[in-house]
């Protein structure tokens, strides 16, 4: 390969960020989240591995058990595991220890806090939480706690030592499930760089997906370790990758990415909602708009809500040099369930965050951006970092409900009073959804019952939930979304459909009722292009 030559990065480059040699999500960057996965996710499932390697082997072999705490790896890998729970123990201890004396901090105040002042609680919160946590009431008298959640990150709770990307090149959409599995010591088809995601030579490296650079720049620019170099040269190209080609109409063009990832491209504005965009540049049966499929500027990317699949941080870190505003949801301020987003992504290397309420608008080159209320598919806990969207164009109205479930119908009869009719809805219909432990079980301060877990699900409309939703607005189009189906999102979501799912029946149902009612009904899948031109 001719080091005189600019060179693009290949489209089938794939790099991983990682926390601790896990895969990265928002809830590994949190400190308060990221202490309470390593206790009661990560070193209960090397122990499990450790122990047993034999099942996980077995079980990762079984479909019934896609998405379970079994680690990806053959029996011999027990060593490597056996390496990096040690360093786990070694480098996180405090940060585990943060956890453990929340646990002790939370028995204390739910023992002695009984509807007396809370005040005479504080000289007992353990050492290391002092200064980081409020105690209070709620309005039935039962005592909880909040973090200061900016001076956790600001302490040395938050370890950027601990982030990486892992990069190698893929053959295939399909990875080992991200919340069970880790990446070990460095492969040899793999190059770990040891990088804080805040960092600005990130942006300069991605770039090259699109502006050629020479290697050499890129090997100082990453700091690759002289062993590396002939791997990392195998990372690039001379093959520009295929060219974006702008749109220039008076209306509107929605290309669909995958799952919630939703490009609208409108004259003077251009938003993505929820980024998890795939690779390309090996054989595959599902077409897929990729990276290059994206303009150079992105003014705004909206984030539905805190979910590995809605946010996922290998794309946002790949297209952070693109974008211009982030949209998030507002925080409801520093429950250890609902971490800031706005906080996380300052923190990641992402200035240019605004923190939207409900109902609160944002307006731009005719284009209005309006945060509606997201009811459901979180357990039931309470978490405000949620939201729709309804975004308006020339008197042109499309809904991103995301995966909301519509369990309150009152609710949305109250929202459109306000907003009226809209023309186009986008709704998730994953009606079975994980339970509850599945997500936030190493959040949980007591354990949770089987039964209880299974009836608290992070679920999306069912059919029942997403015809009232067509009733209420009356669209003329309506779009089946985020539901995991393709090839390039089982790493991060565990999910295989058959005909006989509840989600393909129930969006099936649907889409039956809404064509033979005149509306045009489509469960959206690989790719589509949309255009609206009469706008």
């Amino acid at each position: 390969m001719s080091q005189k030559q600019k060179m693009y990065l290949k489209p089938n480059l794939v790099p991983e960020p990682l926390v601790d040699n896990w895969y990265a999500w928002s809830h590994l960057v949190s400190p308060a989240t990221a202490s309470f996965n390593m206790l009661n996710r990560h070193l209960k499932i090397m122990d499990s591995y450790i122990e047993s390697p034999e099942v996980h082997e077995m079980a990762i072999k079984d479909p019934r058990m896609l998405g379970g705490p079994f680690m990806d790896f053959p029996v011999t890998s027990v060593e490597g595991v056996k390496e990096l729970k040690a360093n786990t123990l070694s480098e996180n201890a405090e940060l585990i220890g943060f956890a453990e004396a929340v646990f002790q901090m939370n028995k204390m105040i739910h023992e002695q806090a009984k509807g007396n002042t809370i005040e005479p609680l504080y000289q007992q919160i353990p050492e290391n939480l002092r200064g980081f946590v409020e105690l209070v009431y709620d309005l039935n008298h039962i005592p909880r706690f909040r973090f200061f959640e900016s001076l956790l990150y600001k302490s040395h709770f938050y370890k950027e030592s601990l982030q990486s990307l892992d990069m190698y090149l893929t053959e295939q959409d399909d990875r080992p499930f991200v919340l069970s599995t880790p990446r070990l010591t460095e492969a040899d088809n793999r190059c770990q760089v040891k990088i804080p995601f805040r960092s600005p030579e990130i942006d300069q490296f991605f770039k090259t997906q699109v502006r050629p650079a020479y290697i050499a720049d890129m090997i100082d620019l990453l700091q690759i370790p002289a062993h590396k170099h002939k791997l990392f040269e195998t990372f690039f190209h001379e093959t520009p990758p295929q060219p974006y080609v702008k749109y220039d109409g008076e209306g509107i063009r929605t290309r669909y990415f995958g799952h919630a990832c939703i490009l609208a491209e409108m004259k003077g504005v251009t938003i993505l909602t929820d980024p998890v965009i795939s690779y390309y540049g090996y054989k595959y049966e599902v077409n897929r708009f990729t990276y290059s499929d994206l303009p150079d500027k992105i003014d705004y990317v909206l984030i539905t809500h805190n979910h590995q699949d809605h946010i996922l941080m290998e794309t946002m870190l790949q297209i952070r040099h693109k974008i211009g505003t982030i949209i998030v949801p507002k925080c409801n301020g520093g429950s250890l369930q609902d971490p800031n987003l706005k906080l996380m992504f300052n923190m990641i290397g992402f200035d240019n965050v605004i923190e939207i309420d409900e109902m609160q608008s944002i307006t731009k080159e005719g284009c209005s951006i309006t945060c509606l209320p997201f009811i459901g598919e979180h357990a039931d806990l309470d978490i405000r970092s949620k939201g729709c969207y309804h975004v308006e164009y020339g008197g042109f109205r499309m809904i991103f409900f995301a995966d909301s479930c519509n369990v309150e119908p009152e609710l949305y009869r109250r929202i459109h009073k306000i907003i009226g009719d809209v023309d186009v809805i986008f709704l998730g219909m994953e009606c079975d959804g994980a339970p509850l432990s599945w997500l936030y079980g190493p959040l949980l301060m007591q354990p949770v019952k089987r039964s209880d877990d299974y009836s608290r699900r992070l679920k999306g409309s069912n059919y029942e939930n997403a015809i009232d939703l067509v009733n209420r607005f009356n669209p003329t189009s309506v779009y089946v979304y985020a539901m995991g189906q393709e090839p390039w999102l089982k790493y991060i979501m565990s999910l295989v459909y058959t005909e006989k799912s509840n989600p393909i029946i129930a969006s099936n149902q649907l889409i039956k009722e809404c064509r033979e009612r005149g509306i045009y009904a489509e469960r959206l899948f690989g790719e589509k292009e949309i255009l609206y031109e009469n706008v």
